[in-house]
């Protein structure tokens, strides 16, 4: 949503009241009430699926229902409408009571894992049946994914209920808020005046003794690097991460989720970390001797590359709880990225009179990157058939503008594939996530992009375990109209796990998948095309972004090799073969 569109919307719901032009107090229902706190706080977009009173009321508010064939594929929605516009647009996510949340349950827990701000919006079983087993509460059951869970019960507290969740969802770390609405409740009259007005958000900032100490070892370090996380998109604090890179000279690298805090085509990139890295990301952490994250919590994953031992750190977090969780900090900074890195600022200003030199840094980065490519430019322009998933993802790189286009992957190969070589050159255009690495999860992520940049490209790469689970949405893109690009690596087999499964495999033929996705997709309305050759490959996706420019969604179905290769820790290749019960 545009800016001038926000403040059209505030206008209109300025304040939400439940009194008449005279000034008398009239009555409203609760679901009204409650669609005109969302117009108030600014929402748009509601996502979902029904049966939600919420989509009805919704509408009558001028707020667009995007209905889902899949509960969780609605809350990715949501999710994704939240990191795109840093929160300033809150993800509002709605389903039905009982199975409905119950299958949208992996969404949430998603959005908790990702410390994503999302509003949940469950219908509840009625006042009397909701406390009777085995009837799903989710006041009970999403209370260990959600930052704060509560019911609505009566009418009359609607205002008080709803400005609480907006409160937490606007201040300090992301993640899930829960308001269950029991069913009965819907049509209750809120007979109070409602008096709603948007609610505030604040931030906080760092010590400023340890600003100081902070800015004082970030001068004395011979070999400092900057680990960004999504804390920077949040506070979009790029231009501040920027000046501190350049006025100390230090290398940057971020966390998959804070791809695309730092430009990557800047001289002092270092690329994203993640499970599958550039070389250079592994050679300045090893190599350096303190490391400042920034917007992080580094939290350990299977899927974040771990910070070496032995170093130096500074850890500026918003989340206190995150210090010296798993990697000790020397000092720590509580507070808002953009607050924390103005205070740095400002102190080095004081004890740094002009930018350091960076051409030295600048160089040694540039040799270790053109060295690691020139490992990977073989497997990246191959010619092999099946086709090389890298040769799909080099030949993407060049018939897009990564400033105009917003991009995610799907768990497990394609984000491996395609984190280390892609790179971003503005703030938000890269979707990075994995920690709790949910399949089919990409495609609500690129969907909710779609519907917030409808004048960018909107990119999804996924595999045939992926498309297995939402694979159903893509008739989602033809019916709401959201031109997506998706792009799937079918190479007929499970999962990148697979390797782990060759006795399963030989003895019951578990693994082995097959289908027909493109005549799938283009049975619901999608353009698609199947490419088996790498010689069509630049072709199919040049077709495929003129098809969304057009309007259309599209599906580009790649048959590719089953072996994968991933880049990491020193730049080594590490192959994860297919067993030979698979080849």
């Amino acid at each position: 949503m545009t800016a001038v569109r926000r403040a059209d919307r505030r206008r209109r719901y300025p304040r939400a009241s439940t009194r008449t032009e005279s000034g008398e107090q009239g009555s409203m229902k609760l679901g009204t009430a409650i669609a005109e706190i969302l117009a108030a706080e600014g929402i748009e977009i509601v996502s979902g699926y029904p049966l939600n009173y919420l989509f009805e009321y919704a509408a009558d508010a001028d707020i667009r229902p995007v209905i889902t064939r899949a509960e969780r594929t609605g809350g990715h929605i949501a999710d994704a409408i939240s990191r795109v516009t840093s929160g300033k647009q809150i993800g509002v996510y709605a389903t039905q009571h009982g199975p409905g949340i119950e299958n949208g349950m992996g969404a949430v827990a998603q959005a908790f894992g990702e410390s994503v701000p999302l509003l949940v919006l469950p219908m509840g079983y009625r006042r009397d049946e909701a406390h009777i087993a085995p009837n799903f509460n989710s006041t009970i059951s999403l209370r260990s994914i959600a930052k704060s869970v509560e019911p609505l019960n009566d009418a009359n507290q609607v205002a008080a209920v709803f400005r609480r969740a907006f409160s937490r969802l606007r201040n300090g770390r992301g993640g899930p808020v829960v308001v269950e609405i029991p069913r009965d409740m819907w049509f209750a009259d809120v007979t109070v005046p409602l008096d709603y007005r948007p609610v505030i958000s604040t931030r906080s900032g760092p010590d400023p003794a340890d600003v100081r100490r902070a800015a004082e070892m970030l001068v004395a370090a011979q070999r400092p690097v900057i680990y960004a996380g999504q804390g920077v998109h949040y506070a979009e604090a790029w231009p501040q991460l920027k000046r501190l890179a350049e006025k100390l000279a230090i290398p940057v690298t971020t966390s998959l989720q804070g791809k695309s805090a730092f430009p990557e085509d800047h001289p002092l990139s270092l690329g994203s970390c993640g499970r599958a890295i550039p070389r250079t990301v592994h050679h300045f952490l090893a190599e350096s001797d303190l490391i400042f994250g920034v917007g992080c919590s580094f939290t350990p994953s299977d899927f974040a590359t771990a910070m070496p031992e032995g170093k130096t750190v500074i850890h500026a977090t918003v989340d206190p709880g995150h210090l010296d969780t798993v990697v000790q900090a020397d000092v720590g900074l509580v507070g808002d990225a953009a607050l924390t890195l103005d205070a740095l600022l400002t102190v080095l200003d004081e004890l740094v009179d002009t930018d350091r030199d960076r051409t030295a840094v600048a160089a040694e980065i540039e040799q270790v990157h053109d060295d690691w490519l020139a490992e990977w430019l073989p497997l990246l322009t191959s010619d092999e058939n099946p086709i090389s998933a890298y040769r799909v993802i080099w030949e993407l790189i060049a018939a897009t503008d990564a400033a105009n286009t917003i991009i995610t992957h799907d768990a497990g190969s394609p984000r491996d594939q395609l984190s280390p070589f892609w790179k971003c050159t503005e703030p938000l255009t890269y979707l990075g996530w994995g920690k709790t690495t949910q399949l089919g999860y990409g495609l609500g992520l690129v969907m909710g992009a779609k519907l917030i940049h409808p004048e960018k490209l909107c990119v999804n790469l996924w595999g045939d375990a992926a498309i297995g689970f939402t694979g159903i949405e893509l008739e989602t893109c033809v019916r709401e109209q959201i031109p997506v690009l998706s792009i799937l690596f079918n190479n007929s087999y499970m999962a990148m796990e697979t390797n782990a499964m060759g006795l399963s495999q030989s003895k019951y033929h578990t693994m082995e998948i097959s289908g027909d996705y493109t005549a799938m997709a283009q049975a619901l309305g999608l353009y698609a095309e199947k490419v088996t050759d790498p010689a069509d490959i630049a072709g199919a996706i040049r077709r495929g972004i003129a098809q969304t420019e057009a309007g259309r969604p599209v599906l580009l179905e790649f048959i590719t090799s089953r072996e994968l290769r991933i880049s990491t820790h020193g730049g080594d290749t590490y192959m994860s073969p297919v067993p030979d019960n698979f080849r």
